[in-house]
């Protein structure tokens, strides 16, 4: 029985790609798709617009990769084109974002166990995600991001750092900041027994 071939690294790919194998950056988008899908749609809120950045950060980093240089992983890089995109859409708008904690396809992340909840259960339960959306959306956007970044797509600190062109102690601190933040604003919620 002949043991299966290890899969490329993003490195390989990205080399093969820039090599003319335009099937490598395909097999790149198919790796990264997904989890910067689901960053972006969090950051935005908005479904067709974090399609439309998604497809927009895929273009770019394919039209650059000749400019990548490896010093970074390519999801970090990638990551960090994706949100480029999204401060600037957020520049044009003059708007402050939408945070979602949803998940792709619409259901909102269980903030209570789903035991057959009850009426009451499930109003608390909306409460809770509402509240939290929008005191997501208050924060400032670094303390935001790191806090998506590293809550919901479960990243480590250095790669968060590598994102965000900064030290992992200011990773640290915006991550800090922003859970404290989030706690007060979300304080009444514990007060009123939810």
């Amino acid at each position: 029985m002949a043991e299966a071939t290890p899969a490329p690294s993003d490195q390989q790919l990205v080399a093969r790609t820039v090599s003319g194998d335009v099937g490598a950056f395909n097999d790149l988008v198919g790796r990264w798709e997904g989890s910067l899908y689901k960053f972006v749609y969090r950051y935005l809120g908005d479904a067709e617009g974090a399609r439309d950045i998604c497809q927009e950060a895929f273009i770019r980093a394919y039209t650059n990769l000749d400019r990548y240089r490896g010093q970074a992983k390519f999801s970090s890089w990638l990551y960090q084109i994706a949100l480029n995109l999204c401060r600037s859409q957020f520049r044009k708008q003059k708007a402050r974002p939408t945070v979602s904690i949803d998940d792709e396809q619409g259901y909102s992340l269980r903030l209570l166990p789903d035991t057959g909840a009850t009426p009451d259960e499930s109003a608390i339960k909306n409460e809770r995600a509402r509240a939290l959306r929008e005191a997501l959306g208050q924060l400032p956007d670094p303390q935001r991001t790191v806090i998506i970044l590293k809550e919901y797509h479960g990243m480590k600190f250095r790669e968060i750092a590598e994102i965000l062109g900064t030290p992992e102690s200011t990773v640290k601190s915006r991550l800090y900041h922003g859970l404290e933040t989030l706690a007060k604003s979300l304080g009444h919620l514990q007060a009123e027994g939810q």
